[in-house]
C-alpha cells in the first residue's frame, strides 16, 4: 500500500484520503432516564494538507477531516466535526485533534499500523492525561464532562469501520457514549 502522496509520507493515514459514506451507524447516547439509540448515516471527507516541521525536530504529515452525521429518523444533522489527523513520521505516532461546537476540545494520540490492505489506527485521550488531553468550557465541565475519548479506525481497501467511545459524566452518572459505523469510499 502506498503511503507517500505528492511527496509526503502519510504513513497509515494515506489510505483515509478521500470521501467516505456510511448508512449503518449507531449512536448510543445518554438520556436523563437511561439511553437513546440513534441510527445514522454520515459522510467523512479526509483531505491531504501536506507536511510541516516543528522546531526542526518533528515532521508531521497532516490530514484535515470534516464529518457530518445525520439522524435517519428525521434527516437532521446532529454532529458536525472538523479536525486533523497527523502522522509523526519519526515517532510513528498518530494524533487526532478536534473541537466540537459544544465547547469541548480533544487532542488524542496513539498508534497507526499499515496492514495488508489498509491501516489500523487507535487514539485516545483523557481528562487527566498530560500528553493527550481534553479541555472543556465551564458549562460542559459542570454538566456533561467528557472524561475520556477512544477512537479505533480500521481500513480495509475501500471499506472503513470505526468505533468511538466517549465517557461522559452526565445526569449524575458515568456513561459510555458510543458511535460506530461502516463506510465505503466514494
Amino acid at each position: 500500500m502506498a503511503t507517500v502522496v505528492e511527496g509526503v509520507d502519510y504513513g497509515p493515514l494515506a489510505c483515509l484520503i478521500g470521501t467516505w459514506k456510511g448508512d449503518s451507524g449507531m449512536d448510543v447516547a445518554p438520556e436523563l432516564d437511561g439511553e437513546e439509540h440513534n441510527p445514522y448515516h454520515e459522510q467523512i471527507l479526509f483531505e491531504a494538507c501536506g507536511d510541516v516541521t516543528n522546531a526542526d525536530l518533528q515532521m508531521l504529515a497532516i490530514l484535515r477531516y470534516h464529518q457530518i452525521v445525520t439522524r435517519k429518523s428525521n434527516d437532521e444533522v446532529f454532529h458536525n466535526e472538523t479536525g486533523y489527523l497527523t502522522w509523526d513520521v519519526g515517532a510513528k505516532v498518530v494524533t487526532q485533534s478536534f473541537v466540537i461546537p459544544r465547547g469541548v476540545a480533544v487532542v488524542a494520540g496513539g498508534t497507526g499500523e499499515i496492514t495488508d490492505n489498509g491501516a489500523l489506527i487507535e487514539v485516545s485521550a483523557s481528562l487527566d492525561d498530560d500528553s493527550y488531553a481534553i479541555t472543556q468550557a465551564p458549562f460542559m465541565r459542570d454538566n456533561a464532562s467528557t472524561q475520556s475519548f477512544a477512537h479505533r479506525i480500521d481500513v480495509n481497501g475501500d471499506t472503513m469501520t470505526y468505533k468511538e467511545t466517549t465517557v461522559v459524566d452526565i445526569f449524575g452518572k458515568i456513561f459510555d457514549h458510543t458511535d460506530e459505523n461502516t463506510l465505503q469510499r466514494v
